[in-house]
């Protein structure tokens, strides 16, 4: 079994610390709506119960979109709306949107970064994104719209799904590693209402259940304030290629999201295949801010339950899943955000997961 020291790397002049996170959202509360049309949906009654119930047990209160209500008030899946014609939107129409919506989005969490540091003299860009495709790229779009220097260092981080704010955390921290000057903008930028699939099948309404739209922006520098980066790690978790799978088809992305992926995770960390890596010889429980990836309720209790974890020590990502429900790669980056802002909370890992079955992540220190 792999065994890696917790203290393997030291903090040094050259350490990348993320500063700051700004979070955004759109205004357009769709879950309720959402969770009433897919109920519709179903023919048959035990279906119809088990969505309900399954929905009433998600710990989901919230889930945003930027697509807009109908002239009459009405959601997205309601006559008049996106997904309220004749026929599934095809996914050019849904690109088209995200051209539009995608932007101003990530550029409202940069405004609500300036708003807690500085963000002046940025050096890189770094851009997750992977609910769509435009080019020029977002990244491109993005530094024009901020007047960035031309010369600014762009990184676009592309469909990785929702452990991609840890490859972009990832790319800025080498950045940093390597020019201790830099200042890293990081951004990712999820719509995944988009998405939505019109399905009569039960698994993937379930998995629909989960996911709303949203933005952040971190800026990562040497400054020694706010989290330290640490250990990064990875994992791909054997014989679970087919547990996450996103395809792209002619009406959007459609998500399959195997309901055997909470026993996966609770595994990999039970044997050892994933909280060595993660942990190395340091105890869970001596870790006591855990930034983990929203991807549902039953993926937290998994968690908590496998690392025998306090009843309190997700309630970060609990909070940010009620609130918005799962956002891809933007969720990691809103737990971090309201972890930032708890003074008490020195020591974490930060963990997600998406398709592969793949778990990505690093560990930080506050800074003092």
């Amino acid at each position: 079994m792999l065994r890696r020291s917790w203290k393997a790397e030291r903090l040094n002049p050259s350490t990348a610390h993320i500063n700051a996170i700004g979070t955004a959202v759109p205004g357009h509360d769709v879950h309720q709506s959402f969770v009433d049309w897919a109920g519709r949906q179903l023919f048959e009654t035990r279906d119809k119960a088990l969505f309900r119930r399954m929905a009433d047990r998600a710990g989901i209160g919230h889930r945003w979109s930027v697509l807009p209500p109908t002239e009459q008030g009405g959601s997205p899946v309601a006559f008049g709306g996106f997904y309220g014609g004749e026929g599934p939107p095809s996914t050019a129409a849904r690109m088209h949107i995200y051209a539009e919506a995608a932007p101003p989005l990530a550029l409202e969490a940069i405004a609500n970064l300036s708003k807690r540091s500085d963000t002046g003299g940025i050096t890189h860009l770094v851009v997750a994104s992977c609910t769509g495709f435009i080019a020029p790229g977002i990244d491109q779009i993005i530094a024009a719209e901020l007047g960035l220097d031309p010369g600014v260092e762009r990184t676009l981080v592309g469909f990785m799904g929702c452990y991609a704010a840890v490859a972009a955390l990832r790319v800025a921290y080498h950045i940093i590693r390597s020019e201790p000057s830099a200042r890293v903008l990081v951004v990712t930028v999820e719509l995944s209402t988009l998405h939505l699939q019109l399905t009569r099948e039960i698994e993937p309404l379930l998995a629909m259940l989960q996911f709303g739209d949203g933005a952040a922006a971190a800026l990562v520098t040497a400054e020694p304030r706010g989290f330290a980066v640490l250990n990064q790690f990875a994992a791909s978790l054997a014989d679970s290629a087919d547990l996450i799978r996103w395809t792209i088809g002619d009406t959007g992305f459609a998500m399959h999201l195997s309901g055997q992926v909470p026993a996966q995770i609770a595994q990999a960390l039970v044997e050892g295949e994933l909280s060595a890596r993660m942990l190395g010889d340091l105890p869970a429980r001596a870790v006591d801010a855990w930034a983990v990836h929203a991807g549902g309720r039953s993926i937290l209790d998994a968690i908590e339950t496998a690392l025998d974890l306090a009843p309190d020590a997700l309630d970060e990502s609990r909070g940010v899943l009620a609130r918005f429900g799962n956002m891809s790669s933007s969720t990691l980056m809103f737990v971090l955000a309201d972890l930032l802002d708890k003074a008490e909370r020195r020591t974490g890992v930060a963990l997600a997961f998406g398709p592969g079955l793949a778990a990505e992540g690093f560990r930080f220190e506050r800074a003092p």
